[in-house]
């Protein structure tokens, strides 16, 4: 009988959408779910999107070229100079949002084989980007008791091999809502230089910074302009996650010429949905401003109430919006499975992403989940109640959680 590869076994389902079956069935059985477990913001996207494409009016809907249209690149290259960011057109690649991005970063610059440290938790799909093109994830531990920050220069010195290529970092962290210092950054900085490795900077929250914390991108580091790979999208930033635009950007022209082969050999990005993402970076500053506001609102909310959870641990998230939360819980998939079967408060449940699969060391993340906090602040505070009397209900609660 033939079967699948080996290359595609290996991968891992999604832990962020792998237990949606469960509740499709608590939806069918008549129960209302609370979707803490995916990044999909109800923000309303700028009308402005909507507009450009009703307006398209060419009688063909013909290729794009394989970069990218050349007013999204310009609209993006105004985009970055708002932030200080120095990137020209031909620094900027358009992809299949931040994703397609993400592999074109290791397939450009590991062979099979490679190694790439990430600080974990991390992104779920990293994992899967890796695998598909034979890269290896080589994580950085960091704890939920230290708010997720790196450990010391000395501590990731020695995880890099011959092998290692690059650090993968997502700053604004997702899932953890972490903002690194500057010196941690610099510590990744001088590190990237004296083992010359690149660093991919993940940075699709830039927008989602909170407490009056100062935003740096590692692209405002200019004497590692040539090994700095920025992935970018305009999913979260204006809700806009099926649209499905993103963009690779880096000033080392080789890198950005071999990576236009990817390109190439894809053909191209949506022609509409460029139309309508080069409208989205019109989009006025007080969208932004207000769409910040709720998030700080949604993350005060929700912090406060697991604060007030005995036995629940995290740190207050200082940006993007999510909060990785470890439980005092045997099994935080098995509690979440149990929550969408099991439990509800007058017919209402809610769901998060079980935080093992944001893990590549094995056996970490057992007892911790990721909540994005993207619903409005009435129904967080139903999703926090009900996570409290689950947990206080839950059969396999431990009074004390263990160490990892």
């Amino acid at each position: 009988m033939v079967k699948s590869s080996n290359r595609v076994l290996a991968m891992q389902s999604s832990p962020i959408r792998r237990l949606i079956p469960y509740a499709d069935e608590a939806k069918a059985k008549g129960k209302k779910v609370y979707h803490l477990n995916i990044g999909q913001p109800d923000i309303k996207t700028p009308p402005a999107y909507f507009e450009a494409i009703r307006k398209f009016s060419l009688d063909v809907v013909a290729y794009a070229t394989s970069q990218g249209n050349n007013d999204l690149r310009d609209a993006m290259c105004a985009y970055y100079k708002e932030w200080n960011i120095n990137l020209k057109r031909d620094d900027i690649l358009v992809t299949n949002g931040g994703s397609e991005a993400l592999m074109f970063a290791f397939m450009v610059m590991c062979d099979p084989g490679d190694e790439v440290l990430v600080p974990e938790p991390f992104y779920a799909n990293y994992n899967a980007f890796s695998q598909c093109v034979n890269v290896t994830i080589k994580p950085i531990t960091t704890k939920a008791e230290d708010g997720f920050h790196l450990p010391s220069k000395e501590a990731m010195e020695k995880l890099i091999t011959p092998k290692t290529r690059a650090f993968l970092v997502s700053n604004p962290g997702n899932p953890t809502g972490t903002i690194y210092t500057e010196k941690e950054m610099q510590d990744l900085a001088d590190l990237a230089k004296k083992h010359d490795m690149f660093i991919v900077a993940d940075e699709v929250y830039r927008e989602f910074v909170y407490d009056g914390l100062k935003y740096k991108s590692f692209g405002h580091m200019e004497d590692i302009a040539d090994r700095v790979i920025i992935i970018d999208s305009v999913s979260k930033r204006y809700s806009a996650c099926g649209a499905r635009v993103g963009c690779f950007a880096c000033r080392n022209k080789d890198i950005i010429a071999n990576v236009l082969k990817l390109c190439q050999g894809r053909l191209c990005i949506s022609t509409l949905e460029q139309v309508g993402a080069a409208a989205l970076y019109s989009t006025p500053k007080s969208y932004l401003e207000e769409v910040n506001k709720e998030y700080v609102s949604r993350r005060d909310t929700l912090y406060k109430a697991l604060k007030q959870m005995p036995g629940v641990v995290c740190e207050e998230p200082k940006g993007a919006f999510y909060v990785v939360v470890k439980l005092p819980v045997d099994d935080a998939e098995k509690f979440v499975i149990w929550m969408l079967q099991h439990f509800d408060v007058n017919g209402e449940t809610m769901m998060a992403a079980p935080a093992e699969g944001f893990y590549a060391t094995k056996g970490l993340g057992k007892n911790e989940f990721r909540l994005a906090y993207v619903l409005k602040n009435e129904d967080l505070v139903k999703a926090m109640n009900i996570l409290k009397l689950g947990l206080e209900a839950y059969p396999g609660r431990v009074e004390a959680i263990a160490t990892r």
